[in-house]
């Protein structure tokens, strides 16, 4: 399955596992509206996570499903790039990337008030994403 049929076959099946050809993962995690909002659109191409278990054998090919309040965006994992710290992740990836719509010093405040030193300890993610579909 390539292009529009996988799209609509990973955007209509089940968040966890579908059964395509071969097996697709599809992850859903959840967005603040802002951030939402420039994933749907297409804009923000680089997702900031902290390297929690779960996510450490994210990869390129899997998919993410981002939810807000009862809108989806579908997104495919393009590369997926650790770093030790969210300054270095900013400076590494380009913070027009993470947010395109603020500077980076406000970029860097607002990551810091969603994960605090503890979790950013644990190591952090860029992960680059493309846009499939929105519902």
């Amino acid at each position: 399955m390539r292009g529009e049929e996988e799209a609509r076959a990973v955007a209509d099946g089940p968040p966890d596992k579908i059964r395509t050809p071969r097996s697709v993962r599809v992850r859903s995690m959840n967005l603040y509206r802002r951030y939402f909002d420039l994933v749907a659109d297409g804009s923000k191409t680089i997702e900031v996570r902290v390297q929690y278990p779960k996510l450490r054998d994210l990869a390129a090919g899997d998919y993410i499903r981002f939810t807000c309040g009862g809108d989806d965006a579908l997104t495919k994992v393009k590369r997926v790039a650790r770093y030790r710290s969210f300054e270095e992740l900013l400076d590494t990836e380009g913070h027009e990337k993470v947010d395109p719509t603020s500077p980076r010093d406000q970029q860097s405040t607002a990551i810091r008030r969603i994960y605090g030193p503890e979790k950013e300890a644990l190591g952090v993610l860029a992960i680059e994403i493309e846009l499939v579909a929105t519902t």
